[in-house]
């Protein structure tokens, strides 16, 4: 995938830095162990610090001394979460803030300019994220009202800047909704085209058939990013199905909390049968924290809530996620994906205890 700051190997997992920071780790380190691409967040910035602020010191990129690309989500998902903070119409979003309850409005127009000021390579439109359950009328008025601000993302796009506009397919779990909302994204026309209302609750059986059905739909020699997904498991799956790019805060989200993730499947380090462990993590993993720490100190650090523990753990499962993406390319262009494929699921099958 070429971008404006260089070009990115697929199949990639896309680091979260909500605020202009990926939790716990330097933009070096994210280099080290293999980050191509990181993602920022519309909502998030514009709320604080600002995007006039960001723009007028250069930049995200500069802002957070980032010099890759970075993919700003459209903010349409935090609105969601917001719940009964927010109102959307026609026109946008209107929300109150989780920070101090003022009150804000989004639109497409709204969201495109803040990732403009930004300075992000790859803007998404701005749209709904359906919720799971929801009754097919609220799909389908939703999932059309989401086409239509794709249009308006697509008109108020600063052509010229090099940056490349993402469509986002939504329907729910409805097949001919899903493949109603691509052909309308297709004939408005994106640099690339997204799945969204993924990861929100419905079983993952169900999760791997929407992607089954709606990728193929999608052009192959544009970049298909499934958004919010996921697991090992479930990008394993993802890339199976077609899929080349991801994001989640799963690996970051899981190291605050003591769960880490190995070749074998996940360790919760708080447990008390690693007080004395000398081994590390992961006997396969070539981390720093694997040749370096045992188990036994990270649960040491976990109890003891030091802030290290977060790093530590931050920067290894990060390591394994970006790892795992490197072994699929690899995979993928040896041939041998299947087999890579069959691989990893035998492994994980003998999970810890």
């Amino acid at each position: 995938m070429q971008t404006r700051r260089g070009v990115v190997e697929t199949p990639v997992f896309m680091p979260v830095g909500t605020q202009a920071t990926v939790k716990g780790m330097l933009p070096e380190t994210l280099r080290q162990i293999g980050a191509q691409i990181i993602l920022g967040n519309t909502y998030h910035l514009y709320l604080r610090p600002g995007h006039e602020l960001i723009k007028r010191l250069g930049g995200l990129h500069r802002f957070m001394n980032w010099d890759g690309p970075i993919l700003t989500d459209s903010g349409g998902f935090q609105v969601f979460s917001l719940g009964e903070l927010r109102r959307i119409d026609e026109e946008g979003a209107v929300f109150q803030s989780h920070l101090d309850g003022s009150r804000h409005q989004l639109t497409p127009e709204k969201s495109i300019a803040i990732q403009e000021a930004l300075g992000a390579d790859i803007i998404m439109a701005f749209d709904e994220c359906i919720p799971y359950p929801a009754d097919r009328a609220y799909v389908a008025a939703s999932t059309a009202r989401s086409g239509r601000w794709a249009r308006r993302c697509r008109h108020a796009r600063r052509e010229g800047d090099g940056a490349a506009l993402f469509g986002i397919v939504q329907g729910g779990m409805e097949p001919d909704l899903r493949r109603r909302s691509a052909e309308e994204l297709m004939a408005i026309g994106f640099e690339g085209y997204a799945l969204g209302g993924l990861s929100v609750g419905e079983e993952t059986s169900l999760m791997y058939d929407v992607m089954e059905y709606s990728l193929p739909l999608l052009p192959e020699e544009a970049p298909r990013y499934v958004m919010g997904v996921g697991t090992p498991e479930n990008l394993i799956e993802g890339i199976a199905r077609g899929a080349d790019m991801f994001d989640c805060v799963m690996p970051t989200r899981n190291a605050r909390n003591g769960v880490l993730f190995t070749s074998r499947g996940k360790i919760s380090i708080k447990q008390a049968r690693y007080r004395e462990d000398e081994r590390p993590l992961d006997e396969n993993c070539s981390c720093y924290v694997c040749r370096h720490y045992s188990r036994a100190y990270l649960r040491h650090l976990f109890q003891a809530n030091e802030i290290l523990s977060s790093v530590l753990n931050t920067h290894h499962n990060l390591h394994y996620y970006l790892h795992l993406m490197a072994s699929a390319r690899d995979a993928i262009e040896a041939g041998r994906f299947g087999e890579f494929r069959r691989e990893f699921h035998a492994r994980r099958q003998n999970v810890e205890s």
